[in-house]
């Protein structure tokens, strides 16, 4: 039987079945002490500067940790909850209304914070250091309502300004940002590439005696590697599922338009133009 599939649909298709046999795993050992979303606008390719990507970012504060994942993430794992929990025979999978997301999940602590992403179907992460070099500055702004304070901050290649809220006592903002005496509102690199916003934020009352239901397969027995050794997976990946696919009878899907020497030269110039947040190592 021969299989006709567009680009977009290959990677659900290959993590279709590693979803199906771990997503019922929850953990909640952690009590949720507060949920933040952040809005993320960025420009993932410098030679089109009026691209602008948008996607939006949960903050789950828990007692000793915080988890930071992209809200498309958490809402397919409800897809995957809701069929798994109906144990419905013939079930559909639909993500139509579900946009690709960011695929990782960053666990903060007070000692450092650790990087997880599943490349294929192995869970990889690795380690990066806690941020202890702000430069506090006695500036104030309001942000959304909240009083804010300023502080800088230069990583990994860029120069970040943030926005901190000392009303709201918890350590921690989007990404890997953290080690400042308040959540972290607003934080901008200097470019303007990048920009991280708190747009909304649940209620105290609301996260009483609740739990983090962050879902385990996300962080749990994943290989520790380095930085690089994730890059490199992630790239062998992308190269490598086509030919899997097409050896298992996959034929893809031809536009007319879309002929090899103009692929190519759309993946040399995304290529040239990558804009990561992490310019250094």
């Amino acid at each position: 039987m021969i299989m006709n599939f567009t680009n977009k649909q290959i990677l659900r298709i290959i993590f279709l079945f590693y979803f199906s046999i771990s997503f019922s795993q929850i953990a909640k050992s952690d009590s949720l002490r507060g949920e933040f979303i952040y809005l993320l606008k960025y420009k993932p390719n410098t030679l089109n500067e009026n691209y602008i990507r948008k996607e939006l970012f949960s903050l789950q504060i828990g007692d000793n940790r915080a988890f930071f994942i992209s809200e498309n993430k958490l809402k397919i794992d409800s897809v995957f909850s809701s069929a798994y929990n109906n144990k419905a025979e013939n079930f559909v999978l639909d993500f139509t209304n579900i946009p690709t997301g960011s695929n990782f999940l960053i666990i903060q602590t007070n000692e450092h914070s650790q990087f997880y992403e599943t490349v294929g179907m192995s869970l990889l992460s690795y380690n990066s250091y806690i941020i202890d070099n702000w430069k506090l500055i006695d500036e104030n702004k309001v942000i959304n309502s909240i009083t804010c304070k300023k502080a800088e901050v230069h990583y990994k290649g860029r120069d970040w300004t943030a926005w901190y809220a000392t009303e709201i006592p918890f350590p921690y903002g989007p990404y890997k940002f953290s080690g400042l005496p308040g959540l972290i509102v607003k934080i901008t690199d200097k470019t303007g590439d990048y920009d991280f916003e708190l747009v909304k934020s649940i209620s105290s009352s609301n996260v009483k005696g609740k739990m983090i239901t962050i879902n385990k397969r996300h962080y749990q027995n994943a290989k520790l590697v380095t930085k690089k050794e994730l890059v490199e997976a992630r790239k062998n990946f992308r190269e490598n599922s086509k030919h899997q696919l097409e050896s298992m009878g996959t034929v893809f899907s031809q536009d007319p338009k879309d002929n090899f020497r103009e692929r190519q030269k759309v993946n040399e110039a995304q290529k040239k133009g990558h804009n990561p947040i992490e310019l250094e190592d």
